[in-house]
């Protein structure tokens, strides 16, 4: 028996909207723990650990996908964004490295969230574990740049912004390229999602490939601008050698005696 029947989730039905809100209070409530102990040890420790964690689940989830039991090579590529997103937010948490906080920050709170509001999830061959790792790997992709940016303090500057927009178009070309060898469909470059989605707004592929990177080049644009404000930069310090996130400064010598 399926989760919400065999075959396909629907989108916002009573288990959707459910997982949403469980996604929006564990999002919530580990940002504010996060802020109010940023300083602790055992918070650092507890984020490193949840990094290995999403690294270790990532890997095994991906073999998995590989297994010839489970094998379907329109499914089991890791060429989704969200697939890499899933080990760029495990580095992020693990080593806080400036280019892979950056990168998790505009595809976490964006790309990611088009499959958390509109999923295309569909069940192949084991309907619970399909739906279990679904949503738990999308909402700890979702969470992470929350937690990174709202709990400890992280923000994306320009250079990050710019550095961000490049990595979506080599993943976008990769992506593409393996969609023409297999006839697939990976990270939706080569048409839309079989369910709703914001692509049957922005018109047909590929004009729709367009209107995504001008929506990309305006949205994350507004959700860099805040923190690039000169009020903002007069309060932090970049928190990385190429300067592609800054944090306040009193979080910053926080991690620096830590480390």
């Amino acid at each position: 028996m399926g989760v919400e029947g065999a075959g396909y989730m629907p989108q916002y039905g009573v288990v959707h909207v459910a997982v949403l809100v469980v996604i929006v209070v564990v999002a919530v409530v580990c940002a504010l723990v996060t802020r109010r102990t940023r300083d602790d040890d055992s918070t650092m420790r507890v984020l490193r650990i949840s990094g290995w964690m999403l690294l270790v689940v990532s890997t095994v989830w991906t073999v998995w996908g590989l297994l010839p039991a489970n094998w379907d090579l329109h499914q089991s590529l890791p060429f989704h964004f969200s697939d890499a997103l899933r080990y760029l937010a495990a580095i992020a948490l693990i080593t806080r490295a400036g280019w892979a906080i950056a990168v998790v920050y505009y595809w976490g709170l964006t790309l990611n969230l088009q499959s958390v509001l509109t999923p295309d999830l569909n069940y192949l061959q084991f309907p619970v574990l399909e739906f279990a790792m679904y949503w738990s790997l999308h909402a700890a992709v979702l969470i992470a740049p929350i937690v990174l940016t709202w709990g400890l303090g992280y923000r994306p500057t320009w250079r990050g912004y710019a550095v961000t927009f490049g990595a979506t178009i080599v993943w976008s070309a990769v992506a593409f390229a393996v969609n023409l060898m297999t006839e697939s469909n990976y990270s939706y470059v080569s048409g839309g999602p079989a369910g709703a989605s914001l692509l049957d707004v922005l018109g047909p592929w590929p004009l729709y490939l367009l209107s995504v990177a001008g929506l990309m080049i305006l949205v994350w644009g507004l959700m860099t601008w805040p923190w690039e404000t000169e009020r903002s930069r007069a309060a932090t310090r970049a928190a990385d050698r190429f300067a592609l996130v800054r944090q306040p400064a009193s979080a910053a010598r926080a991690g620096d005696r830590r480390g």
